[in-house]
């Protein structure tokens, strides 16, 4: 059954029927990892130095772990704490080639920029993304599938190694949706909301934490409808498309984060 609506403290030994999003073992990917059956005491999963989602969907726990798009192929571990013992799991992460986009800005002031714009970008870097991308709530979500914030054309695929006027940048850390100025934009699975803002890069911006550190960024939009500490439910509008910041035209970036990593946001999407 959906736990539609509902918040479980982690510590709950409980199970419960959980939609999980795709296990798929690459860079920007997610790894589903079966922990066992123990019901006591609950584990506290590690990767990479962060806390991960743990949950007890039907009789056994699972962690669910967001893998870096740096990540190499090869053999990484996760830490598993069970009261006083803490042992090792290891998975296997396959290599996955994304491919390459070329993008033209009309003007090079989101490419080079100035100091004071670079300034700018490290302090919105400081007091708002990276600390909304790792924030991780001691909640779990409604559920790990989710609804796309609406039906717009796909013009960038998560992954994609950008080249923006001829200078190699990040690779894209979301997908975008194309549509019209002020198409509105429904929350793809209950949360609340953490931060809100105008960014250099991203525009008016809203994370969402969805809980257990799964965390949703939606970036460009024309107007934002909430702020920090309105509480959503799936499906309800809380902004509008707009072109804000970096953007060619009016699209929705959406960012999907878990345990501070930038994933697919199509894992969580039903199949």
């Amino acid at each position: 059954m959906r736990l539609a609506g509902l918040f479980l403290f982690l510590c709950s030994t409980a199970a419960f029927a959980f939609d999980l999003p795709t296990d798929s073992r690459v860079p920007g990917g997610v790894a589903v990892i079966t922990l066992g059956t123990q019901a006591e005491p609950p584990p506290v999963v590690q990767f990479r130095g962060r806390r991960v989602m743990t949950l007890r969907p039907q009789d056994h726990w699972v962690a669910v772990v967001g893998i870096p798009l740096s990540a190499k192929p090869g053999t990484e571990s996760i830490q598993v704490r069970r009261g006083s013992a803490t042992t090792s799991v290891s998975f296997q992460i396959q290599d996955k080639q994304y491919s390459t986009q070329h993008i033209k800005l009309k003007t090079n002031k989101h490419v080079d920029l100035s100091p004071k714009d670079l300034a700018r970008h490290q302090r919105e870097l400081k007091e708002i993304t990276v600390p909304s991308k790792k924030h991780f709530s001691n909640t779990l979500p409604a559920s790990l599938k989710m609804q796309l914030p609406f039906k717009g054309r796909l013009t960038s695929k998560f992954g994609h190694r950008r080249i923006i006027n001829n200078k190699p940048k990040n690779p894209h850390s979301g997908i975008d949706l194309a549509a019209p100025e002020g198409t509105p934009i429904h929350a793809p699975l209950a949360g609340t909301v953490i931060a809100t803002g105008n960014l250099f890069f991203n525009g008016n911006s809203v994370f969402i934490d969805h809980g257990s550190g799964l965390v949703s960024m939606y970036c460009h939009m024309n107007s934002i409808d909430v702020q920090k500490g309105t509480r959503l439910n799936t499906g309800d509008v809380f902004a509008k498309v707009g072109m804000t910041g970096r953007a060619t035209g009016p699209h929705l970036h959406w960012s999907v984060f878990l345990n501070g990593e930038a994933v697919d946001p199509a894992l969580f999407l039903p199949e």
